[in-house]
């Protein structure tokens, strides 16, 4: 059964997975750029998604992949008018992957409920208040610089802490905009202005990330630094294995392409977190 939008909410008090599927209707997304660019192609992604168990429907029009150009918001809504209403209409909870308010807010008027913004609230300074003003829940997410050179030569002294306090901060700019801190969520952004060393003292420091009491996101889906660690070009293990270790250590919302593999990896992590053993019929010891 799919989580509702307060199950969501309240996912790091419960420890109930969740899983955002990603549905980019844009020409040059890192990994599937083009694919989804036709509205009819888009909405039948979305519906698979959904029957792959994703919780959440994260639509983007903007490319945010290293290297990438900004897209004005009358592009990103013309990319999102035919696809975003259909997939609203099919029941399925959608957040938008956007940090321009106008897009923002074409989106939650065709029915979008939550705002993923990568920017936390910094690059339009009308996002936190379209999100007090609509009572809906925002993604905070931390970046260092901008996509199109976020990547050249990112520094940090001390990554977690760094994040950790840029994130509070968030919480505290959005909650003064009027923000319900019920409806924050937290990203610390893996892969946005990360080197590989920075993206593993996140992802081994959730724990510390979740102190701050809002659910968090990972989206280490089909990333560089998977490849880099693991010695191949099938990125799937390695998004698996980071969904898993963070949720063990506090995380609870998935952003992936992979629904179903990553849906079963973490249903049987939270059977085992939980110690939910049936003893119905004969055990399978195989």
């Amino acid at each position: 059964m799919s989580a509702t939008l307060e199950d969501i909410l309240r996912s790091h008090r419960t420890g109930q997975a969740v899983v955002m599927g990603i549905l980019n209707v844009t020409p040059d997304s890192f990994s599937d750029g083009g694919k989804f660019f036709d509205p009819a192609v888009a909405v039948e992604h979305a519906r698979r998604l959904s029957t792959d168990g994703a919780d959440i429907i994260d639509i983007g029009a903007e490319s945010t992949r290293p290297g990438s150009l900004r897209v004005p918001a009358a592009q990103q809504i013309d990319r999102l008018r035919e696809a975003l209403p259909a997939v609203t209409a099919s029941g399925a909870i959608v957040s938008i992957d956007t940090t321009l308010a106008d897009v923002a807010a074409f989106a939650l008027d065709c029915g979008a409920t939550i705002i993923n913004d990568i920017s936390a609230g910094l690059e339009d300074a009308a996002m936190l208040p379209l999100a007090a003003k609509r009572q809906c829940p925002i993604v905070l997410m931390h970046m260092l610089g901008q996509p199109g050179t976020m990547q050249q030569d990112p520094r940090y002294l001390d990554v977690l802490a760094e994040v950790r306090e840029f994130l509070s901060g968030r919480i505290k700019a959005a909650t003064a905009a009027g923000v319900d801190r019920g409806r924050i969520i937290l990203d610390p952004g893996i892969g946005f202005g990360k080197k590989l060393p920075h993206n593993l003292a996140l992802l081994a420091g959730t724990a510390s990330l979740a102190e701050l009491g809002c659910p968090v996101l990972i989206g280490p889906s089909r990333k560089r630094f998977l490849a880099e660690l693991s010695g191949s070009q099938d990125r799937l293990p390695g998004t698996i294995a980071a969904c898993l270790e963070t949720y063990r250590r506090g995380a609870t919302i998935f952003r992936v392409h992979d629904v179903a593999p990553v849906r079963a990896a973490l249903a049987v992590a939270a059977a085992i977190k939980a110690k939910k053993f049936t003893t119905e019929g004969t055990e399978n010891t195989e």
